[in-house]
């Protein structure tokens, strides 16, 4: 399985600006404005040299944390954010740390789900049908997006395991019900993961990129056009999928030619301008 979703889940997880109760001591002001600091970095290794320290704080405020205390669910999920975060981005070819802190992320996810949202909790290790019974009366948007994120980095880190694999329709469910209720979620987000799964496979063995490009156009669309790796993972999946050398180099071209700077999306920006130059150079071979 492709690398897929990464940087696109960077833009939902370093929102920090959502973990203003985990330090109680400061002002919600100062935690705001680190949000925005990090999200607008033009820097990727200051990110990463400096987002460990935040993962080792989230850390100590779990473990001191009561069983059971409803009130930390947002500690959970903005450590399953963070360590998500860190591990599909900056772990570079280290796969056991990626997974280990995948598996944390999705651990964290779930523990917060189970203080949040009792129906979604026990449904999580039923089978699908099951699952989606359960998602399809759900309304808290942002807790399932959250979890569907955190989960697809899990399998993600884990793709050459057939028991997270076998997951994937679950993850999709999530999103299904994001976007049919909230498609504004994290600036259209989730259409951009949907996108990516519609796009792994080609249509002959069961893939449906057509219906992944209708999903990144929206989340482009949503964004504004300001999310550059919307159209960077266009091209890798969709463009490529279908041999579509004009498309893929338009998109990378465009994203190439664009002001990374964007509110709330300079960072991963960035990320996308650096992905689309290697797929750029690669893409003269793979056509």
């Amino acid at each position: 399985m492709k690398r897929l979703l990464l940087p696109s889940s960077l833009a939902a997880v370093l929102v920090l600006s959502g973990c203003s109760t985990l330090v109680q001591k400061a002002s919600d002001g100062f935690a705001q404005n680190l949000g925005s600091a990090v999200l607008n970095s033009e820097d990727p290794a200051t990110v990463r040299d400096g987002l460990p320290a935040y993962l080792l704080l989230l850390d100590s405020l779990i473990e001191g944390q009561k069983p059971g205390d409803k009130n930390g669910a947002s500690t959970l999920f903005a450590a399953a954010r963070l360590n998500g975060a860190y591990a599909g981005n900056f772990t570079g070819e280290d796969k056991p740390r990626a997974q280990r802190l995948s598996r944390k992320s999705f651990d964290y996810a779930r523990r917060g789900t189970c203080l949040q949202d009792a129906a979604l909790c026990a449904a999580l290790d039923k089978d699908p049908d099951q699952f989606a019974a359960v998602v399809a009366a759900d309304t808290n948007a942002d807790l399932m997006y959250a979890l569907a994120a955190s989960w697809a980095g899990y399998l993600q880190a884990n793709s050459e395991d057939w028991g997270a694999i076998a997951d994937l329709p679950k993850i999709e469910t999530l999103l299904n019900r994001v976007v049919a209720i909230a498609p504004e979620t994290d600036h259209g987000q989730a259409y951009l993961y949907l996108g990516v799964l519609n796009s792994l496979r080609p249509e002959a063995v069961g893939g449906k990129p057509e219906q992944g490009r209708v999903y990144f156009e929206k989340a482009i669309a949503i964004s504004g056009g300001k999310n550059l790796y919307a159209k960077t993972l266009y091209a890798e999946f969709y463009a490529r999928l279908v041999f579509n050398q004009e498309l893929h180099d338009r998109l990378l071209n465009e994203v190439l030619a664009a002001d990374p700077k964007a509110p709330g999306f300079t960072l991963v920006n960035t990320l996308a301008q650096d992905r689309a130059r290697k797929l750029l150079e690669s893409g003269k071979e793979y056509f």
